[in-house]
């Protein structure tokens, strides 16, 4: 084990810990798990809702959700970034889906805003499993690669996805489905 894995799985261990604290609803812990992971799950707010106070608005609901349910993680299923990020687009993409609902022609129309912080697809994949991660991924079919990268860390629906490619939903929901298991089988082998 080299020293940056040794670091690494420090660092997620001290994270499970606060988590699991936070669990126990115990404050201090979540004012570290904030302080830890604010800056992480902020980025993965900002990349899907494309809106800086939507990406905050956001960031607040999760880290609601993760007060009120810290005490169901379970460390064994999953690292507690993952578990968190995972919160995180599923809370934006909600928030982005009910703005397809209505119309905002206004918005529409304003040049993008320039943003020179790292995306959070980077910053995680720069931590913890990022080396397993991508070999793991490496092993999978293009097209089930192709979908897994672009669903989980663009933020981009299965709808999304296969009207992009082409494809029928169903086709592209088992892409995804039959690559996350081979994806959870290989990181529980290497693991």
């Amino acid at each position: 084990m080299t020293a940056a894995d040794s670091d690494a799985e420090l660092a997620r261990e001290r994270l499970t810990n606060t988590l699991v604290r936070t669990g126990a609803e115990d404050r201090a812990a979540f004012r570290d798990l904030y302080d830890c992971t604010s800056a992480k799950l902020y980025g993965i707010c900002l990349r899907i809702c494309e809106d800086r106070q939507a990406a905050e608005d956001v960031l607040h609901e999760v880290y609601l959700t993760i007060w009120k349910r810290a005490g169901a993680y379970e460390p064994g299923r999953a690292s507690p970034i993952t578990w968190m990020a995972t919160i995180a687009r599923n809370r934006a993409i909600d928030w982005r889906r009910s703005q397809q609902r209505r119309p905002s022609a206004l918005l529409d129309d304003l040049p993008p805003i320039p943003d020179d912080a790292p995306l959070a697809s980077d910053m995680m994949l720069a931590e913890e499993i990022s080396h397993r991660l991508h070999l793991c991924l490496d092993e999978l079919d293009r097209n089930q690669k192709d979908a897994i990268r672009t669903a989980f860390f663009d933020g981009v629906t299965y709808a999304e996805l296969a009207e992009r490619r082409a494809v029928p939903i169903g086709t592209m929901k088992s892409w995804v489905r039959r690559g996350l298991r081979r994806l959870k089988e290989c990181l529980d082998r290497d693991g």
